[in-house]
């Protein structure tokens, strides 16, 4: 069974409020690290949501899916809600999360607190040889992702055709900055979640790069 929501957190964060529990942490709060990118270069993991709330105040989010889950026990069967979520700053950032509860709203805000600590930067680009104009408006590179049996393909192209893609691949790609994109999957696409991930690790891919100086210019 599938629900639809309208979900909004209702949390304002205030970062002279906040008292960070790590030093990665103290170093956002202090405007030591500013950026995600220095994050991921220094091969530190993101332990806080707080850390990205105050690294992106203009944060946005999507609630992809909310189904029901049960589970069978020796009494009964209990029932939850999974709630998965995607969020990103529609400028080079982005992350997925999923989460499960009995009640649908707490499952959404920790899926939103996943997504939040599992945001990683998105290297825009002009890859494609039908545009070449030197803007970021699509990916450098055709990349690709693999989750359980979904496999996602990412290819440039050309400005203003948009992005071709199912409906929640199409939500996160917005969120992650890109405009123009054209995309290709198989396997069990129905698994919304899986299909998520795969995008992910399939634009996390030129995170790697030698070169990756290059296109962040």
């Amino acid at each position: 069974m599938n629900f639809r929501t309208n979900y909004r957190e209702e949390r304002t964060f205030n970062i002279n409020e906040w008292e960070p529990k790590t030093e990665l942490g103290r170093e956002v709060k202090d405007h030591r690290t500013n950026s995600l990118e220095e994050i991921f270069r220094s091969g530190r993991h993101i332990e806080e949501p707080e850390i990205i709330d105050a690294l992106f105040p203009d944060l946005a989010f999507e609630v992809i899916e909310i189904i029901s889950v049960q589970r069978m026990t020796k009494n009964n069967r209990k029932q939850k809600y999974r709630a998965t979520a995607v969020v990103g700053d529609r400028n080079g950032h982005v992350g997925v999360g999923a989460a499960k509860d009995i009640e649908v709203k707490a499952a959404i805000s920790s899926a939103i607190t996943i997504a939040k600590m599992h945001m990683t930067p998105v290297v825009l680009g002009c890859g494609s040889w039908q545009c070449m104009c030197g803007t970021k408006h699509s990916l450098p590179l055709t990349v690709h992702g693999k989750c359980g049996s979904v496999e996602v393909t990412l290819k440039p192209a050309p400005r203003g055709l948009g992005i071709v893609a199912s409906k929640p691949v199409k939500k996160m790609l917005e969120l992650a900055g890109i405009k123009d994109i054209w995309t290709f999957s198989r396997g069990r696409t129905r698994a919304k979640y899986n299909v998520l991930i795969a995008t992910q690790r399939a634009l996390a891919q030129l995170n790697g790069m030698k070169n990756i100086a290059e296109f962040e210019k």
